[in-house]
């Protein structure tokens, strides 16, 4: 058998080593990191937005707590959660990518937010962080680039306190047929637009394709189970289209 620095995964639908994969999803981000907000207004139709709002209300944050938005990109999660958490509490967004991260500073800084949010690059599959650490941990749209996603569950768990509670939002699969090839002729018109906007089409190529990689509802609730967390429920957006995933780490 191959050791895990051989092995292959998926990046959109090629298959390349797993080594090789952080560093293609850092380019694609560091290609789009400067017009990543005007391309997910345009491609979710400005819906990504009620969605978050979904996923920080989903967290219960209140004053005093510490949450941790990981893969939280350009701050539209941070922005919630930080009026949630008060002075007193603190929100730390974390992302691999540097040039996401600098996106989001400047975003949160334009808009006064200052003293209770942190920046943190790091590996979300190796999260630099203590045990039991955060009262809440959010990740929105930024699963599915994960290389080992089961990895990055157990290290969310691992940093999350007893009780806490885990939020994910991300593309999923319709279950309406109709609705399934709608959203299909819909994504493939991605490419074309980033190029408009970003001028870059590979980048909303790979993302299309990572969305149709990305498992489905009842299956990445079964990851989240496997990986310690209990009462795991689901909430399907869109009819599907994307879905918010629940867990809570036992007390």
């Amino acid at each position: 058998m191959s050791s895990d620095s051989e092995e292959n995964t998926h990046f959109g639908f090629k298959s390349i080593p797993r080594s090789e994969k952080s560093a293609r999803v850092a380019d694609v981000f560091h290609s789009v990191a400067e017009r990543y907000d005007v391309m997910n207004d345009l491609m979710s139709l400005g819906t990504h937005r009620v969605m978050k709002q979904m996923t920080a209300n989903a967290t219960h944050a209140r004053p005093g707590h510490t949450v941790l938005d990981l893969a939280g990109g350009t701050g539209d999660m941070a922005v919630i959660l930080a009026e949630y958490v008060g002075r007193e509490g603190q929100v730390c967004i974390c992302d691999i990518n540097g040039s996401m991260l600098v996106e989001g500073r400047n975003k949160l800084l334009n808009r006064g937010i200052i003293g209770n949010v942190t920046y943190v690059q790091a590996d979300g599959e190796h999260l630099p962080f203590p045990a039991e650490s955060f009262n809440a941990i959010t990740i929105a749209f930024g699963l599915r680039n994960f290389t080992d996603k089961d990895a990055a569950l157990r290290s969310m768990h691992r940093v999350l306190k007893p009780g806490g509670k885990l939020v994910v939002l991300e593309f999923s699969k319709p279950r309406n047929e109709f609705l399934k090839n709608a959203y299909k002729g819909f994504n493939s018109l991605w490419p074309k637009v980033g190029k408009m906007v970003t001028g870059d089409s590979d980048s909303y190529q790979y993302l299309v394709e990572s969305i149709e990689m990305h498992p489905d509802q009842e299956t990445l609730a079964g990851m989240i189970e496997e990986a310690g967390f209990s009462r795991v429920r689901v909430q399907d957006l869109v009819g599907g289209v994307a879905a918010i995933h629940e867990g809570i780490k036992p007390r």
